[in-house]
């Protein structure tokens, strides 16, 4: 099963408990704090590190937000009526951009993942939050990379291996094999999720690397094992005209969302008094998508003021 995930931690059930081994098993008791004990296999000696089960949703935060993938491999059979070995399988892939447990998400902000695709002369950009449904994509030069990562701040960036880009701003990142990054491929499966027979009515039919990139995220999803993503209902364009594109650096300098300094207060923490999640995670894209268009700010402060 290792095999199969090479890239992830494997927490393997065993009885009553979740058991990590060799490498995963130090890097687990690291980051968890738990005893790192050996085994022995034969001639060599085998680290452990394991938790009881029903502390799963206490430890898997704490991996996730070490910037860990995270394959939770259960009993797929149930001991009692099994003679032998109990059948296991993979039932979750848990990684930094697509997970669901509210101990590892902010009610605040967005946890977006990411995907990217080089195109012959532009990018191609997506970004998903599989908690809200929000589905965003976009094309634009390498500078419009940067502009978007600093501006939605995605937890895991995924990627294809010919794509020259340096994601030093991420701190989870997953190489796709090529072919999820497929046109074909990435329209069959947005019209097949969205239930329509084109993308016209999303307008985003001429952005084929925008489209390719989505197409990645849903192959991602389906290879992490979300599947129940009904409440992914549409896709919105992101444009480059609409919104002032800050550049890192004044984002950073002017602590819009997010302070260099740990005791550092933003401009969203002294404006923030809204009154929901949703509405947080809203003034939030607000203040890095800054309106250009002198009558949507004129209609959004008249909404305000009402």
């Amino acid at each position: 099963i290792k095999a199969k995930y090479p890239d992830a931690l494997l927490l393997f059930r065993v009885g009553d408990f979740y058991e990590t081994f060799g490498q995963d098993a130090i890097k687990s008791s690291r980051i968890l704090d738990i005893v790192l004990t050996k085994r022995a296999n034969g001639s060599e000696n085998s680290e452990l590190a394991g938790f009881p089960h029903h502390s799963l949703n206490t430890y898997l935060p704490k991996l996730v937000k070490a910037g860990l993938r995270v394959a939770i491999c259960d009993q797929l059979e149930d001991p009692k009526t099994v003679k032998g070995i109990v059948k296991r399988g993979v039932t979750e892939l848990v990684t930094p951009g697509v997970a669901l447990q509210d101990e590892v998400l902010s009610s605040k902000s967005n946890n977006f993942l990411m995907s990217v695709h080089q195109g012959d002369k532009i990018f191609g950009i997506a970004l998903l939050d599989v908690s809200t449904g929000e589905f965003l994509t976009s094309e634009g030069p390498e500078e419009h990379v940067s502009k978007i990562i600093q501006s939605f701040r995605p937890s895991e960036v995924i990627y294809q291996k010919r794509v020259k880009y340096n994601f030093s701003d991420v701190k989870s990142k997953f190489l796709l094999d090529d072919w999820a990054f497929q046109y074909d491929y990435a329209v069959e499966k947005l019209i097949s999720l969205f239930k329509t027979k084109n993308l016209k009515g999303f307008g985003i039919e001429n952005l084929k690397e925008g489209i390719i990139s989505a197409g990645a995220i849903l192959a991602y999803l389906d290879e992490t094992h979300h599947f129940n993503i009904q409440h992914i209902t549409s896709i919105q364009r992101l444009t480059q005209d609409n919104f002032v594109w800050m550049d890192p650096f004044t984002i950073r300098n002017l602590e819009l969302v997010y302070s260099p300094h740990p005791k550092g207060v933003t401009l969203l923490n002294i404006l923030d008094d809204t009154s929901t999640p949703m509405g947080a995670r809203l003034l939030n894209r607000w203040m890095v998508m800054v309106l250009k268009d002198l009558k949507a700010i004129q209609n959004r402060q008249n909404i305000v003021e009402y």
